[in-house]
């Protein structure tokens, strides 16, 4: 084994050549990229990415890249697709071809078969004179850059190149489609970004026991111990069917002693609630709630959770949102 230093010397070598691939993949984009976005977006078919080799490894990953951001997608195996596969393949689909060179026999072989079938293809190559890249409806340039270690003999910086434009697809059409995060949970659901972001209020509100409730012959006094036994930062009012009448929180409580002072305790708490208060059912995700919570603009931090009869079945805090790991507002755009 060489020396410690020149071992971490040829390292930093195949990271500094494959990050000029990089630089000399984002000189090559070009409109042609917008061209390929705008097909994909306007197609109701599916994309469709095919390669053999290293190529091939890369072309399943963006093609699994594609699928969990929005996009329907597949791998297709060219060799296996000359002998069947190409079944899968519709008119309206998009296939998107990966060869550095442009010449892959493989790729080259079926191209006329996917063409015939009426599907749109995009070549993915450094090649943009080679063979494919004449043969396909659009060609994406990946750029020239050496590959790193073994005289460039095993793709290094060109599978890397290929992967970066492969994420560039995938971003800025899930950017165009207005993909969010919850979007994502929904293609994750055994994730831990899933499993956060496909809570339901129901998940984390309040009951039972834990949600405070009084009637609306109350008094101030009556809130005030609800208040402190309970500490969720408010209490529902109901009327005497059962269904909600209003909602008095910690802030309504400093303004009614602000105003009336002492004399406030016994005052009607029908007088100091809130009327017509924001509400939310048990079903609603629990990162709309947050949204709700967020996006008022003096922010909500506790919501009463009411049934179809308008009956508080629990009580939702801002608190127990951000607790359960859900992304914040800033998160979310």
């Amino acid at each position: 084994m060489k020396p410690v230093q020149d071992i971490l010397t040829q390292a930093r070598e195949v990271v500094r050549m494959e990050r000029a691939a990089l630089d000399a993949l984002e000189q090559a984009i070009d409109d042609n990229f917008a061209r390929a976005i705008e097909l994909i977006l306007a197609t109701d078919g599916k994309v469709i990415v095919t390669g053999i080799g290293k190529s091939g490894l890369v072309a399943r990953k963006i093609a699994a890249t594609l699928a969990s951001t929005g996009t329907l997608s597949i791998f297709l195996h060219p060799t296996e697709g000359l002998h069947g596969d190409v079944g899968v393949v519709r008119p309206k689909d998009v296939c998107i071809l990966l060869s550095k060179s442009g010449e892959t026999e493989e790729l080259l072989a079926i191209l006329p078969v996917l063409k015939r079938i009426g599907a749109s293809t995009i070549a993915i190559t450094a090649n943009p004179n080679s063979e494919l890249a004449r043969g396909c409806d659009l060609s994406l340039n990946l750029g020239s850059a050496p590959e790193a270690g073994l005289s460039g003999l095993a793709p290094t910086s060109s599978t890397t190149a290929t992967l970066a434009l492969g994420d560039a697809i995938a971003v800025v059409l899930l950017n165009e489609r207005n993909f969010k995060p919850v979007d994502f949970a929904m293609l994750h659901p055994g994730g831990a970004l899933g499993k956060k972001l496909l809570l339901k209020v129901s998940d984390l509100m309040h009951v039972g026991n834990e949600n405070p409730v009084i009637l609306d012959n109350s008094k101030l006094r009556d809130a005030i111990e609800m208040l402190t036994a309970i500490p969720l930062g408010a209490v529902s009012i109901v009327f005497q069917t059962g269904q909600l009448a209003g909602f008095f929180t910690d802030g309504d409580l400093r303004r009614a002693i602000r105003k009336y002072g002492a004399a406030a305790i016994e005052l009607p708490i029908i007088d100091l609630m809130t009327k017509s208060p924001t509400t939310i059912n048990s079903e609603m995700l629990a990162l709309d709630a947050l949204k709700l919570m967020e996006d008022r603009p003096s922010q909500i931090s506790v919501l009463p959770v009411v049934n179809e009869n308008r009956e508080p079945v629990g009580m939702l805090r801002l608190h127990d949102l951000l607790a359960a790991g859900l992304p914040s507002r800033e998160h979310q755009l």
